[in-house]
């Protein structure tokens, strides 16, 4: 990259920021009250991500070949597990990730 192409790159980078961070108060100050899609969307959104998640993490398990699914589904009931007896987001997706790649890299 010539110094013209780093300089522009950078630039560009710290906008896309700046807009990110700022733009929100800009839309919403403080005074107004929030509107209602965006309440909609801050109860909505979450559970979608996460269902995203599990079905992105999921997409290529193939229950017809090799160990069947096996690691996945067991990582799977020690995620619900742990978030059912801990309530800690931060547990439960550790402990799973954990339990998996012990599970890859040992077992299966």
């Amino acid at each position: 990259m010539t110094v013209l192409q780093k300089v522009v790159t950078i630039a560009v980078i710290v906008l896309g920021t700046m807009l990110t961070r700022f733009l929100p108060f800009l839309l919403f100050p403080s005074g107004k009250p929030t509107p209602r899609y965006i309440q909609y969307l801050g109860k909505v959104l979450p559970s979608a991500v996460f269902g995203l998640l599990v079905i992105y993490c999921l997409k290529n398990v193939s229950l017809l070949s090799g160990n069947h699914g096996l690691p996945e589904a067991i990582s799977i009931l020690a995620v619900i597990i742990l978030h059912l007896w801990k309530r800690q987001m931060l547990i439960s997706i550790a402990g799973g990730t954990v339990c998996y790649m012990l599970l890859v890299q040992l077992v299966f």
